[in-house]
């Protein structure tokens, strides 16, 4: 589709979700800025190319200061019509055998740099009362996730921040959307050193329809969407179910070994 002169970002968008989010975006006719902390989001920016797409790509460390400053500096003052806060990043095993280096990084990564991107960003679409938000959290959020802890609590807090954020600007033309997949066909497992899990090798969701699910609700402004119709059922049980109970189910999903054979 040719450009619309319409302008996003989309972060953690070098596999996975947040490039399909981007390709909805460049199917959209929007013009794009990408970034991810790894040198694959150059292929990304290619690939997006390929189709017609004008992409620029940053490689960032979204779970620093230094890495948000480095892509706000890369948007060179333009109007950001949406920005799609997808970074994330996954953490298995039981809390006290993870390295509390790793912990930092995952609340770092999914909710600091998530925070301090929409309050720079948010700031801006405030200031000329426009502009799209989208918020990648998760139905992990709703669940104590035993051998997931620190990821789950992460995702909770962009859950809860996004509809927050959402009513204190309801007043106003920009809109807040929370996407929140399930299980989803990417390398975010392999990532979190959870293969040998059931969450890790069970069947998934594919990530193109998660980010299209995303995408349709983030142009519609609808407050949030749980892609798919297993994962609407599971986000509904969570409301329901006593937390123990809840913690104890995921045990059988995430503790390690209980990947099926």
């Amino acid at each position: 589709m040719a450009s619309t002169g319409q302008f996003a970002i989309v972060t953690g968008a070098s596999t996975g979700i947040g490039l399909e989010l981007a390709r909805c975006c460049a199917d959209e006719g929007f013009d794009l800025l990408i970034a991810a902390d790894e040198p694959e989001i150059e292929r990304a920016a290619a690939s997006l190319r390929a189709g017609g797409a004008k992409v620029e790509a940053v490689q960032a460390d979204l779970a620093t200061s230094e890495g948000v400053e480095e892509l706000y500096a890369a948007v060179k003052g333009r109007q950001v019509d949406a920005l799609l806060a997808n970074a994330g990043r996954g953490l298995g095993q039981a809390f006290l055998d993870q390295d509390l280096s790793d912990i930092r990084r995952v609340i770092n990564t999914n909710v600091m740099g998530t925070v301090e991107l929409i309050h720079k960003f948010g700031n801006e679409m405030r200031r000329r009362n426009a502009g799209r938000i989208l918020i990648t959290g998760s139905i992990a959020g709703f669940t104590p996730g035993s051998f997931q802890a620190v990821y789950n609590a992460s995702k909770s807090f962009l859950n809860s921040f996004s509809f927050a954020i959402r009513e204190e600007l309801k007043d106003t033309r920009i809109t807040v959307t929370c996407l929140m997949p399930g299980a989803t066909e990417t390398e975010f497992y392999a990532r979190a050193d959870m293969l040998d899990t059931r969450l890790g090798t069970d069947k998934k969701q594919s990530a193109d329809e998660v980010a299209q699910a995303g995408f349709d609700a983030m142009m519609n402004g609808e407050g949030d969407v749980v892609a798919g119709w297993s994962n609407k059922m599971r986000a509904a049980i969570s409301h329901v179910l006593p937390s123990s109970v809840l913690a104890e189910q995921h045990r059988k999903l995430a503790a390690p070994g209980t990947a099926k054979h």
